[in-house]
């Protein structure tokens, strides 16, 4: 599997444990974390999707 995608897996991990922390125990430095592996997953994401477009862009170029 790809690293990013494994990363992003990772980062949205961490969110959910975070966001439970600060939802469910009322933690307030996790709103923090949840707020930081948001973020990284967003990145993450854009990252991802450049990796799939250039990816789509040579398949297109070896068929041509």
């Amino acid at each position: 599997m790809n690293e990013t995608h494994e990363a992003m897996g990772k980062a949205w991990a961490t969110y959910l444990e975070e966001n439970e922390k600060f939802a469910v125990k009322g933690v307030k430095a996790a709103a923090g974390r949840a707020r930081k592996a948001l973020n990284e997953v967003r990145k993450l994401a854009a990252q991802r999707r450049k990796e799939i477009t250039e990816a789509k862009n040579a398949l297109a170029e070896k068929k041509a």
